[in-house]
């Protein structure tokens, strides 16, 4: 076999790469942009701070698909971009990782309020705070960002308008960054963890004290118990990324070939897709809104067209 089969063949190795990649990313982000457009439509769900993280949820999730797509992608066809694009979209990508364990410690305490607090979750959980409560998730999400950048713009010498591979390793090469982000990523996540874990045994406490509201408590409940389920799989997500970053994962390139896809699309990119699925077929009226949807994107695909 010679130099030009041998280029061949990888070009066409990369491009199934790349396809089997991008087609189950792009699915998930058509559904959750779907979701994110009728709760974007709809006066109901713009009214209710439940439905407002919700859609906060799905926007940061579906963010997060696009940019880590972009940058495996990037990764994996060697493409050179300017350092300053660069560096802009990993910490975006970054931001976004940590925003979703936030988010949905915010969407347990609002369920903790709406049950625990029935008659104040009016004057509580309003559209005002709401709002707050997301400028406040972007600040905490961003503050491992911004320390890095700093150190990045002090400590680097590079030029910033210079072309590079895009990668999270080329840029921030200093092992400082790399403690910097597991110390951030750990404290996100057990900070996060108590406020989940707090919520599920409260409302646990008011299902059993209460049984005017039992119903709407369990489904609380177990709205918060699929909290920490997704919450076990964001934090297998980002150990794994930590792990990876730090080159305690060194996979034989042969093998890494079939792995590296399956642990991507298992770990990094499923994580961000069951939003849609847990409260899409679980909460009533998104059930609804799903359903609906859903079959007429399935019906208009295989109608046939009326004869002329």
């Amino acid at each position: 076999m010679n130099g030009t089969e041998v280029r061949s063949m990888i070009q066409i190795h990369l491009s199934l790469r790349v396809l089997l990649t991008a087609l189950p990313c792009l699915l998930f982000l058509f559904v959750n942009s779907i979701m994110l457009f009728k709760l974007l439509k709809k006066p109901l769900f713009l009214e209710s701070p439940r439905y407002i993280l919700f859609g906060h949820l799905l926007f940061s999730d579906s963010l997060q698909l696009l940019l880590t797509m972009l940058l495996y992608i990037l990764a994996l066809t060697m493409v050179r971009i300017i350092t300053c694009v660069c560096v802009i979209v990993i910490q975006l990508s970054a931001i976004t990782v940590k925003m979703s364990p936030i988010n949905l410690a915010v969407m347990s305490l609002e369920r903790y309020v709406a049950i625990c607090f029935p008659l104040r979750h009016g004057t509580i959980a309003t559209f005002r705070v709401t709002c707050a409560a997301i400028a406040v998730m972007w600040t905490l999400a961003s503050l491992d960002s911004f320390v890095q950048l700093f150190l990045f713009f002090s400590l680097s010498a590079r030029s910033l308008t210079a072309q590079q591979i895009c990668s999270k390793k080329g840029v921030f090469q200093l092992q400082v960054y790399v403690i910097i982000n597991q110390v951030f990523t750990v404290v996100n996540f057990v900070l996060v963890s108590v406020i989940i874990f707090y919520t599920y045994v409260a409302i646990m406490i008011a299902v059993k004290c209460r049984s005017s509201c039992a119903h709407k408590a369990k489904m609380a409940r177990k709205t918060v118990l699929l909290h920490m389920l997704q919450l076990c799989l964001y934090f297998i997500s980002s150990l794994f990324s930590m792990i990876n970053s730090s080159e305690l994962l060194n996979l034989d390139p042969a093998a890494a070939f079939y792995i590296q896809p399956v642990l991507f699309l298992g770990l990094i990119i499923l994580p961000r897709c069951l939003s849609p699925i847990i409260y899409g077929l679980r909460d009533q009226k998104l059930r609804q809104v799903f359903k609906c949807n859903f079959t007429f994107v399935y019906r208009s695909s295989v109608e046939p067209h009326p004869r002329s």
